[in-house]
């Protein structure tokens, strides 16, 4: 299959960034999954119906350790990349399909005012959970 454009626009994040190093060809690459949901409209009226629509996407490299450092539970995004085929055999040989969404373009929606509260807010948060 060939790749499918996908564009999600005025998602918000549904939790943290995932980031992590994964081990690469060369050398290790950053790697962030972020889950973001946007609410999809049908019908019109009385009729109208609303139900949201996660996706989970995968961002690589510098692209990943940005979204890492700036984006957080509640963020606001406009995201662009492909969907994709994935196929391989699993550990007992039986072939597994699914899907995967990689980021190639990501609009940052928040303001810088915006995403520096939502950051103290998470720190504060974790600092008394710990505590």
């Amino acid at each position: 299959m060939s790749n499918v454009l996908v564009i999600q626009r005025h998602a918000h994040l549904a939790g943290a960034v995932k980031f992590e190093f994964v081990n690469g060809r060369e050398s290790k690459l950053a790697k962030a999954l972020l889950t973001a949901i946007s609410n999809q409209y049908r019908g019109s009226g009385e009729d109208r119906e609303e139900r949201a629509v996660a996706i989970q996407w995968t961002l690589w490299g510098k692209q990943a350790e940005h979204a890492a450092e700036y984006l957080g539970k509640g963020s606001h995004v406009n995201l662009v990349g492909r969907l994709h085929n994935n196929q391989y055999l699993d550990s007992e040989g039986r072939e597994v399909y699914g899907v995967e969404f990689t980021v190639e373009d990501i609009d940052y929606l928040d303001s810088k005012a915006e995403s520096e509260a939502r950051r103290t807010r998470s720190n504060s948060a974790q600092q008394a959970a710990s505590a």
